[in-house]
């Protein structure tokens, strides 16, 4: 039942549509059916990001163009309309994939704005329907509801036919004969009930499923008693799947996501290799950490624009003296160097050396085979999981108020080191006791990365002033601007520095420790 109407599905060795809807009109009934016009053709398309966003929120984004229109309509979990926009067709409409700055401003763009944030909206599967629509009419010859029967052929993500869809709707006023109608439509042989969203039906003909692709991908699933190098092996491979991912989206800059996910499972493979490497046979990580710093290091330059460009609008919003106008030569100075950064970034993802590592790296994770003295995997996950406690805790202890910010920048790392270490294992524990276990972490990690990113960004901003002056773009305005930024900076660092204590106590304190204990156990049990 969506929007008090009934949803059916014809089944796929059934008689066709109208000899079905006939059968649900008993002898004698006072309804009888009519035509409900010509048939229309419509193409459909369904949007949602890369990790499917909008899906797992329950919520449904649907484009239909006919012609010379193209209508957007966001729907909720039970079939509800939250909000539909006309964006035009053709050359007048949004190509997809797009951000959300390319939709009009309204209530649609505003009711995605929290659910998809900077994600692009890409279509996740393409459909064309033939709908023939019926009127239900009464002794009196007045419509009590509407019938649309949908033949859906899909075109992407693959070439399917859905078997026909029905869809009956009452006229206001008559909701008591069209459940009537409803009822006897859910009772003719080859006819049933219609469960789930025409999406749904386009995906599954297509022999896909939601939610199946993007984003960091599933989680590893491992065995504690699996031998440590199989589970590194699935640990690696997963991650390298979600590197190819997102090289796409990257060299495409789709949006700013892709370039992230695929730095995130970099600096993870890294990690592993540098804390599990000794699982992998001989050599095996010290032969492939080099490639994998060199990936990292390619994809900074982008990463540090790209966080830059999407702080700027809040660090404009902090402006006291200065005005938004002040700050745009440094708007365009940024995008100028992003789109020099990203195109050496495009070429060293289409390079030889990229397609090389990829390869050779699968090759010989695919080679690895598992003998009887190898730990486990549990034990090895207790075992990386305490040491990199342990440096958390000894390097965090020697910071005091004199510590440089470079102090402060170590600790940060050896707290990513830990947390991967629990991602990556994270199969061998329960959810909930993770999550406990990481709250101090995360919270200690926020500080730090707050602290660090203010540390970054004002050395950055000196920089680029003394390159805008040399290149003539910067305005005495904009100077004094960048000024203001920088100043504002100052002031977040010295706020994380002075709750820096306060986190990292926390995180070393009994309870804390405890519950990280108890987690690499559960682990090695």
């Amino acid at each position: 039942m969506r929007n008090g109407s009934c949803e059916f599905v014809l089944d796929d060795a059934a008689a066709g549509p109208d000899e079905l809807v006939a059968a649900a009109l008993e002898p004698g009934s006072d309804v009888s059916w009519a035509d409900g016009g010509p048939v229309r053709t419509c193409r459909r398309a369904w949007l949602d990001t890369f990790d499917w966003r909008l899906y797992r929120a329950g919520l449904t984004l649907e484009q239909v163009s006919g012609r010379g229109f193209a209508d957007l309509t966001l729907t909720g979990r039970d079939g509800e309309v939250l909000a539909t926009e006309r964006i035009g067709a053709g050359a007048s409409g949004v190509r997809w994939p797009s951000l959300l700055s390319g939709l009009p401003s309204g209530p649609l763009r505003e009711l995605l704005e929290p659910v998809v944030g900077v994600r692009a909206l890409a279509p996740v599967a393409r459909a064309t329907s033939r709908i023939d629509e019926r009127r239900a009419l009464n002794a009196e010859a007045k419509t009590v509801a509407r019938l649309a029967v949908d033949r859906m052929s899909v075109t992407f993500p693959a070439r399917a036919v859905v078997p026909p869809r029905l869809s009956l709707a009452p006229v206001r006023g008559y909701q008591g004969q069209a459940d009537r109608l409803g009822h006897a439509l859910a009772h003719v042989l080859g006819i049933s009930s219609g469960s789930g969203s025409a999406l749904d039906a386009a995906l599954a003909a297509a022999g896909r499923r939601p939610a199946d692709r993007g984003g960091k991908g599933a989680e590893v699933q491992l065995t504690p008693a699996m031998p440590a190098p199989v589970a590194m092996v699935a640990i690696l491979d997963a991650l390298v799947d979600t590197i190819e991912d997102n090289v796409t989206g990257a060299v495409r800059d789709i949006d700013t996501e892709f370039l992230h996910d695929l730095r995130v499972a970099v600096r993870r493979t890294r990690s592993a290799l540098k804390l599990a490497g000794h699982c992998l046979p001989v050599g095996l990580a010290r032969r492939f950490r080099p490639e994998f710093r060199w990936l990292g290091d390619l994809t900074t330059p982008t990463r540090d624009l790209d966080v830059y460009l999407l702080s700027l609008p809040g660090m404009i919003a902090g402006l006291v003296a200065a005005s938004e106008a002040d700050l745009v030569p440094l708007r365009d100075y940024l995008a100028r160097s992003r789109a020099a950064a990203h195109r050496d970034l495009a070429r060293g993802l289409r390079s030889a050396r990229f397609a090389r590592l990829i390869r050779e790296w699968r090759t010989e994770l695919a080679a690895v085979r598992p003998s009887r003295k190898d730990q486990t995997v549990a034990r090895l996950a207790d075992g990386r999981i305490t040491a990199a406690n342990r440096n958390v805790l000894r390097t965090g202890r020697l910071i005091t108020a004199a510590s440089p910010p470079a102090d402060l920048h170590e600790l940060r790392k050896r707290c990513k080191e830990l947390r991967y270490m629990l991602e990556l294992f994270g199969s061998l524990h329960d959810p909930a006791r993770r999550w406990q276990a990481v709250r101090e972490l995360k919270a200690l990690q926020d500080c730090l990365g707050e602290f660090q990113d203010a540390q970054i960004e004002r050395e950055e901003i000196g920089v680029f002033a003394e390159r805008m002056l040399a290149e003539r773009s910067a305005t005495a305005a904009t100077l004094l601007a960048m000024g203001e930024i920088a100043a504002g900076l100052a002031r977040r660092q010295r706020h994380a520095r002075s709750v820096f204590d306060l986190r990292f106590a926390d995180f070393a304190g009994p309870a804390s420790q405890a519950r990280l204990a108890a987690l690499a156990r559960t682990a090695a049990a």
